[in-house]
């Protein structure tokens, strides 16, 4: 019998949808936008991002490095914008303690070697994730349907009292799931890995998750 991870989509293939990589566009360049300010102006993001500068404190890299990463993620998407449109559209970056994740779907290896190039580029980056698909693009029937699985990850995180939510960041492309953030020990790290596996629709999961006593952790 197959189990949930073995389950393909059975979506009709389309072509990729224009007004979903519109959408995509409008939230690259607003984050991007607020951290050509100064930095307070990428800490005020930060901050709406997660409804009060409390609840980036609590996380483990604290608010500190909540704005660091999230001015990282913001110079490497005026990269990509910089270089290639396709770049900025089609990939997605999350960044935790300086360590950068690619996730997404470019149409050759080309494409996938320059984001990393790129990223390499950006002051305060540590190492670099290449998780980018080489492919054609993705429907909006596909995002639709990534972008469902990433929701119910993130709401079991949240209900589980076990698990400090709001230290882990997930993509899903294609079904496949992209765990990155700080566990506080390895029941944390494995009971988050097992939601995302237990999750419909999942084809694969990939965790980047680090401890939080994890000597290579940056500041520790």
């Amino acid at each position: 019998m197959s189990s949930k991870t073995d389950i393909e989509w059975h979506l009709t293939t389309r072509p990729p949808d224009h007004a979903n990589r519109h959408l995509r566009a409008v939230r690259h360049l607003v984050l991007a936008g607020f951290c050509l300010l100064p930095l307070s102006g990428c800490t005020s993001l930060v901050i709406g991002a997660g409804a009060t500068a409390g609840v980036a404190a609590l996380q483990e890299r604290g608010l500190d490095g909540a704005v660091s990463d999230t001015a990282i993620t913001a110079e490497i998407w005026q990269k990509f914008l910089s270089k290639d449109e396709k770049l900025f559209l089609d990939i997605e970056i999350e960044v935790v303690e300086g360590e950068v994740l690619l996730a997404g779907r470019v149409p050759s290896v080309a494409d996938q070697l320059e984001a990393v190039r790129l990223s390499w580029q950006v002051d305060g980056v540590r190492s670099v994730i290449n998780e980018i698909d080489v492919g054609s693009g993705m429907s909006l029937m596909d995002s639709a349907g990534d972008l469902i699985i990433t929701t119910r990850i993130k709401t079991a995180l949240m209900f589980d009292g076990d698990v400090f939510a709001i230290n882990y960041s997930i993509e899903t492309v294609n079904g496949t799931v992209h765990l990155m953030g700080i566990a506080q020990n390895e029941r944390e790290r494995e009971r988050v890995i097992s939601h995302a596996r237990e999750t419909s629709y999942v084809k694969r999961v990939v965790s980047h998750i680090r401890l939080k006593d994890d000597i290579n952790r940056q500041g520790t």
